[in-house]
């Protein structure tokens, strides 16, 4: 008759293997991303402790968080031990952490250059599956008044109304603006779409006296700027 597997709590776990004590002892920034990721789901199987769970489930995505923030339930869940509760759980701590990223960010909203503006949308951006299209509304000393998103597309590409940018610009009193698409592949190099939108928002801004500082495409690791290129 086959015995039932049962799950091991912390307490059961060889001495190695109890992060939270190690933590308590050492500090968090002593415990590697295994061992953290393992607190968070509380325990493993009759096989593995959870830390043996988590260096497995790591190390299939290559040790880095970034690609582990991308898996969705049905990615863990390839995994013996991993439950929705569980895998729902890393996946709430992962996006706290980009969360806190943001907000760090965002404490320091005044736009120098496109690497200002890379590195508000970039937590926001990295992980998406799909084009999202926004706008960063700045007031006249540079700093951020707001940012809003203004389309989502297919995977394929997405589409921006250039009166909704221009409304949102208006209604806030913003009088300089910089648009921020994602292009999921990884591929920062403009489309001529890009290159075109990119002139209709210019052109109508003008018109309007709201400039036109960037549009800066975001990617995982890197970016593009219109501006930096000369293309404004």
């Amino acid at each position: 008759m086959e015995t039932k597997h049962t799950k091991l709590s912390i307490n059961q776990w060889a001495l190695e293997d109890r992060p939270r004590e190690k933590m308590m002892e050492k500090g968090a920034s002593a415990l590697s991303d295994a061992e953290l990721l393992a607190i968070l789901i509380g325990s493993g199987t009759k096989e593995e402790s959870a830390v043996e769970l988590m260096r497995r489930i790591m190390l299939a995505c290559d040790n880095n968080l970034n690609t582990l923030a991308k898996w969705g339930v049905e990615d863990y869940s390839k995994f013996k031990g991993m439950g929705v509760a569980k895998s729902v759980t890393v996946m709430a701590a992962l996006e706290l952490g980009k969360r806190r990223k943001l907000q760090s960010v965002q404490e320091r909203a005044q736009i120098s250059c496109s690497m200002d503006i890379y590195r508000i949308f970039q937590p926001l951006m990295c992980d998406l599956p799909a084009e999202e299209f926004w706008v960063l509304l700045l007031n006249q000393a540079m700093k951020v008044i707001d940012r809003v998103r203004i389309s989502t597309g297919g995977i394929d590409g997405t589409y921006a109304d250039v009166r909704t940018i221009l409304r949102e610009a208006l209604l806030q009193r913003a009088t300089q603006i910089a648009v921020v698409h994602n292009h999921p592949s990884g591929n920062t190099q403009p489309s001529q779409a890009d290159r075109t939108l990119t002139d209709h928002i210019r052109k109508a801004g003008d018109t309007m006296n709201i400039r036109l500082i960037d549009h800066v495409i975001v990617c995982e690791e890197d970016y593009y700027s219109f501006a930096d290129e000369g293309l404004l």
